[in-house]
C-alpha cells in the first residue's frame, strides 16, 4: 500500500505562482511515474504534468506548458509542481498520481484545493 499526501494548494491572484507537493510513502515501492491532474466540478478529471522513473523528458498538457514544471526527488519519492503565471481557469483541485513499476498499480493522492482569483 501507498500514501499519497499532496500540500501547497490555496489561493492565488492571476498571475501568481503556487508550488505543490506529494509525497508517496509505504513499503518496498518503486515508482513507475508520478503526476498530476486536476479536476473542476462537473469536469472530468484532466491530465496536467508527468515525469517518468529516470526523469527522462517530462509531459505536459498544452494549457500549462511553459508554465508549470514538474520535477521528482527519486530519493525522498516526491514530485513537485511549481505553477507559474497562474490563470483563473487553472482553478480546480489537483491530484497527484503514482504508477508504481510494472505499470499495474496506480494510486491517488485525496487532492488539494488550487484557486486562482481574477
Amino acid at each position: 500500500q501507498v500514501e499519497l499526501v499532496e500540500s501547497g494548494g490555496g489561493l492565488v491572484q492571476a498571475g501568481g505562482s503556487l508550488r505543490l507537493s506529494c509525497a508517496a510513502s509505504g513499503r518496498g515501492f518503486r515508482t513507475y511515474s508520478m503526476a498530476w491532474f486536476r479536476q473542476t466540478p462537473g469536469k472530468e478529471r484532466e491530465f496536467v504534468a508527468e515525469v517518468t522513473w529516470n526523469g527522462g523528458s517530462p509531459s505536459y498538457a498544452d494549457s500549462v506548458k511553459g508554465r508549470f514544471t514538474v520535477s521528482r526527488d527519486l530519493a525522498k519519492n516526491t514530485v513537485s509542481l511549481e505553477m507559474n503565471s497562474l490563470k483563473p481557469e487553472d482553478t480546480g483541485v489537483y491530484f497527484c498520481r503514482v504508477v508504481l513499476a510494472g505499470g499495474m498499480t496506480v494510486y491517488w493522492g485525496q487532492g488539494t484545493q488550487v484557486t486562482v482569483s481574477s
